[in-house]
Formats: C-alpha cells, structure tokens, sequence
C-alpha cells in the first residue's frame, strides 16, 4: 500500500548509511525515526554554502549512484566539496524491500566515495510510480564559488574525459538489444556510469577556473552554450579537438545520434586563463584523468551569445538526442 517507508525499514536499509556523516563533527542531527531536519554546524571561515537539487527520474539501473553524483557534481563545479546531502526517495507501491536495500547501499557507497554526508531526508510509497524516483539536494562551503557565467574573452575551454560518457551508458542499457554493436563495446559503455562523478576533476580545475560546468541534458554541445549564455560570451569549438571514445562514436553511429547531444554528465567543462592552460592540464593528468582544450572564448562584438561550433552559430537551447529514441521506444510499445 501507498504510503511511507516503515520505521523497522527505515532502521534497517537508511539510517545506518548515511555516507561520511558518522565522522563529521558538523552533523549535529543526521537520519533517524520521528527526525524531520537535519542540523549542521556551520564551519567557521568556509564562505559561501552551495545547494544544489537533482531528480533523477529516467534511469533504473545505479539509480543511487546517479543520483548522489549528479547531485554533488553541481556543487563541485561551483567551487565546493559536497559536504552534505538529503535524499527524497520515492518507491512504486508493492516494491520489494531488495530495491530499497539496493538503492540506500549505493546511495551510502557514493555518498562516501565523494565524501558527503547523508544528512535526511524522506522515503515512500507511491501508487503512480512504475520505477523508483529519486531528488537529491547536495551541498557544500567554499571561499571561491566558480560561476558558469564567469568565463572571460580569451580564456582557453577545455573538457574532462569525454563527450556523451551518460549518454553512452543510457544507450548501451536502454537500446543495446535494438543496436548492431559489439556486446563488448555494450559492456564498456555501460561501465561509464562509474565515471559520471566529476567532482575530483573539479577539486583540480577550481583553482585555475573562470567558469566551470556539468554538462548534463543536450550533452557537451547544451553545455558549451549554457556557459556562452551566462557568461555573455561567444564560444568557438572545432568538433575535432573534443575526446569522443570509440564506444560512445559507435553507439551513437549506431543509433543515429549526436555524441555532443546525448547526456554528457562525466565530464567537466571549465574556461581558464590562458596562461594556466598548460598547468591545469599538467594536474589533470598527474592524477589520470583525461583532459583536452577544446576551443577559445570571445568577445560577442555585439553579437548575441552563442556557440560557434564548426562555423555554425548555435544560440537557442538545445534538446538532447536521446528523447526521441524513447519516445519512439514508447510509440511502439
């Protein structure tokens, strides 16, 4: 029947995963029963506090770790560690207790892994629910928030990893049986779901920064001209010189989509001065990750903003590839 999670279950699957909270001397009240708030002692000299909110609502598969991770990566692209989260999670009436066991386990594996504590939040069955739905709010403290819209004339623009990471592993999970491709390209496409985190790119990246972003909906491309937007400012990028693994070139090949138009969470997009390019990407790659530069920020010249992509001048919102695939997917259900 509808209706909240039990105490006995909620004892059992949550209030004992809960991420780094049982070492943070902040959490003054964390998860537990007839608990409505969290309260978090606020660190003396840490700045500014970042909160940011994510639903995540069309995957199934890693939902947990999704949800923690695209969550906190808006945090850490605006500077801050994510430090603290609350997790509302929603449940399909009549679901076994193996998904919520599933989806706390990997709520606390993530959590843990980014270094956040599972402050509070709500759990419950509902009636119209067909899959679990989850919204997280992640937040974090920082003396130097990073803006999307900070990104300066001249500043070089370089992208983490690759393009389409997200959108690769929906791919392979959602359409892999309908797509000609290798089941071993499959596999290693849906393992990019462990690469979705972006917050020790960030870590990285924040101290050399203007402006710093996580492409999400629309992928890389959406990203680019998110940031030209906020920053009131022209971006030209040459497609050539963003990193597209073979993995997501084939599935996207397959599928007929664009890999800079399918969901790019797993990579960190940032504009940095000139003159720290080379340095930045030096750190980048001393911990392994991969970067490249990728294009170059301009003044408008009284232009509106906009993304120069090849040449081509993109300035409305861009809607990522994939939404038709499942509408389609669902027209022939």
């Amino acid at each position: 029947m509808p209706g909240k999670v039990s105490p006995d279950d909620l004892l059992t699957h949550v209030f004992e995963r809960t991420g780094a909270a049982e070492t943070d001397e902040t959490v003054v009240q964390g998860p537990a029963d007839g608990e409505d708030a969290a309260a978090i002692d606020w660190p003396d000299g840490e700045g500014t506090l970042v909160v940011s909110s994510d639903p995540i609502s069309l995957a199934a598969k890693g939902v947990g770790e999704l949800g923690v991770y695209v969550a906190s990566n808006d945090v850490a692209v605006s500077g801050a560690d994510p430090r603290w989260l609350t997790a509302v999670v929603l449940l399909p009436t009549g679901a076994d207790e193996s998904v919520l066991e599933q989806i706390s386990h990997d709520l606390d594996a993530a959590a843990r892994e980014v270094g956040a504590s599972i402050v509070g939040g709500h759990s419950e069955y509902v009636d119209q629910l067909e899959r679990p739905l989850l919204s997280l709010t992640a937040m974090g403290a920082t003396n130097r928030f990073v803006p999307t819209g900070g990104a300066e004339p001249g500043d070089a623009v370089i992208l983490t990893k690759a393009a389409g990471l997200e959108g690769s592993a929906i791919l392979a999970a959602d359409f892999g049986n309908e797509l000609d491709i290798d089941p071993e390209i499959r596999e290693r496409a849906e393992g990019f779901l462990a690469e979705i985190s972006v917050v020790p790119d960030a870590r990285l990246v924040r101290d050399y920064a203007t402006a710093m972003h996580d492409p999400t909906e629309g992928g890389v491309a959406a990203g680019l001209l998110e940031v030209a937007r906020a920053s009131n400012v022209r971006l030209e990028v040459d497609r050539d010189t963003v990193p597209i693994r073979e993995e997501t070139a084939t599935l996207c090949e397959a599928a007929g989509v664009d890999p800079l138009r399918i969901f790019g969470s797993g990579a960190l997009l940032a504009t940095v001065p000139d003159d720290a390019v080379a340095e930045c990407l030096v750190a980048l790659e001393d911990v392994g990750i991969e970067a490249a530069e990728i294009g170059i920020v301009r003044d408008l010249d009284g232009g509106d903003p906009e993304l120069r992509l090849d040449g081509e001048s993109i300035t409305e919102p861009i809607e990522d590839d994939l939404y038709p695939l499942w509408e389609s997917a669902d027209a022939g259900d």
